[in-house]
């Protein structure tokens, strides 16, 4: 009942307020008295009415800005103060899966069939044998013997047997013989793919240089110097090579891979003994080589 009482003095203080202007406010009055009921300071009602302690509530809310419960910056939701709570607590793990196929301390061996590529007067077919070792997972040596058979007319080109036989042009033709080099190989790529049925190939790419020899032949019917004492002088060479390219090791498991391979012979040789020329034979291949021991 109280409550009411207050209610009405309430409304009845704002209409004399009304009808009198400023009159009240002339007059300092510590207490109002309306209806003979007394207005006194005590705002226990009022802090009843408005749910509690205002001071208490002030102070919860200092703390809870202190203690970071709360951020007051403009413009900052609740949502984005969650989620920069849990980027300053998130932490990066890096895991470092293991490799199932190593090649330190192994040997790898095998037969690559390959052609010369860039001949536009003679077929090339070589037979390659390579061995090596991985004295590192990135480093290793190779050595390697190759041997092409002379086939005679059979290995000219469409475009040889044009000039000779049509246009009796003698074109600058030698035969890849045989090869041996001794190269360098870098491996600074590798990689693994998933298939289905959760088998695992890895693979690699590098790169390889060195040097070796080649043997060479002249084609005296092709040149049309077939009993030229000058040209038979220089029918077979020998020539020192550099040996630069690199390819692609595929492994299928511990044992055996697929190797995809390109090499650049250069060297220097003598034309109908009287002509320097510097040759560049490009050697495509593809083998099948296996490595040895097992994976320790």
């Amino acid at each position: 009942m109280r409550m009411i009482s207050n209610a009405i003095g309430a409304l009845f203080l704002v209409g004399g307020l009304a009808l009198s202007g400023t009159a009240l406010a002339d007059e300092p009055v510590d207490d109002l008295v309306l209806d003979g009921i007394v207005q006194d300071d005590d705002d226990d009602d009022l802090d009843d009415i408005l749910g509690g302690d205002t001071e208490e509530s002030v102070k919860d809310e200092r703390e809870a800005l202190k203690s970071g419960d709360i951020d007051d910056r403009v413009g900052v939701q609740s949502e984005q103060i969650l989620e920069e709570q849990i980027k300053a607590n998130r932490r990066v793990i890096k895991t470092l899966q293991r490799k199932n196929f190593l090649k330190l301390g192994r040997f790898e061996a095998g037969v690559l069939p390959s052609f010369v590529t860039n001949d536009p007067f003679l077929n090339r077919y070589i037979i390659s044998l390579r061995g090596g070792y991985h004295i590192t997972e990135i480093f290793a040596i190779e050595v390697e013997a190759a041997i092409s058979p002379d086939l005679g007319e059979a290995d000219w080109k469409p475009l040889t047997k044009q000039l000779v036989n049509e246009n009796h042009v003698s074109p600058d033709i030698s035969k890849l013989l045989f090869a041996s080099n001794a190269t360098f190989q870098f491996s600074p790529i590798y990689g693994k793919v998933a298939l289905r049925g959760n088998n695992i190939i890895n693979f690699d790419i590098y790169g390889a240089f060195g040097m070796g020899v080649v043997r060479t032949k002249d084609d005296l019917k092709a040149l049309q110097a077939e009993g030229d004492p000058i040209a038979e002088q220089t029918k077979i060479q020998t020539h020192p090579t550099t040996n630069f390219g690199g390819g692609v090791r595929i492994v299928f498991n511990e044992f055996v891979a697929v190797r995809v391979d390109g090499r650049s012979l250069v060297y220097i040789e003598t034309v109908n003994s009287t002509t320097l020329e510097m040759k560049n034979n490009f050697v495509l291949g593809a083998g099948v080589t296996f490595f040895f021991p097992g994976m320790q």
